[in-house]
C-alpha cells in the first residue's frame, strides 16, 4: 500500500479475523454531460456547452493562423459570443494576439446561430473549416 497514490484506510482485524480495507477512487468520471437547453427554441432541444465552442474556435484559428499562415481573418459569431471574446482585460481576443501575434477581427452577427461561427479571409470570402 506504500506505493498506492490513492488514499486508503486499513482497519484492525475484527473479532472474526477480517481486515477491512477502504480505498478512494482515483479515476475521473468518463461520462460527463455538457449539453444545455437550447435558448433559441425555448428549451425543447439541447445544444453543446458554450465553453466547448470557444475551444472549437481556437482550434480552427490555430489551424488557419499557424499551419496555413493566413492573416487578416474575421470571425463571425453570435453577438453573445462576440461580447465574451472582446470584453474584459485581457480579453480572449487579446490573448489570441499574444499567442499568435496576428489580430483576429471579431464581428457579432445577429443572424448567426448561438454556437455557430464562420471565419472570413482578408477579402471577405468564407474559409471552410
Amino acid at each position: 500500500m506504500a506505493d498506492d497514490k490513492a488514499k486508503h484506510n486499513v482497519l484492525p482485524p475484527s473479532r472474526f479475523g477480517v481486515i477491512e480495507l477502504t480505498r478512494q477512487r482515483v479515476r475521473p468520471e468518463t461520462e460527463i454531460d455538457t449539453t444545455e437547453s437550447c435558448p433559441t427554441c425555448g428549451g425543447t432541444g439541447e445544444v453543446g456547452a458554450p465553453v466547448l465552442i470557444i475551444d472549437a474556435i481556437e482550434n480552427a484559428l490555430n489551424h488557419l493562423l499557424v499551419e496555413k499562415d493566413l492573416g487578416g481573418l474575421t470571425l463571425q459569431v453570435h453577438p453573445f459570443i462576440a461580447a465574451y471574446l472582446t470584453k474584459g482585460f485581457p480579453s480572449v481576443r487579446q490573448k489570441w494576439w499574444w499567442r499568435w501575434r496576428k489580430w483576429v477581427k471579431v464581428v457579432g452577427e445577429g443572424s448567426s446561430q448561438y454556437l455557430d461561427f464562420r471565419v472570413l479571409d482578408a477579402t471577405g470570402k468564407d474559409i471552410p473549416i
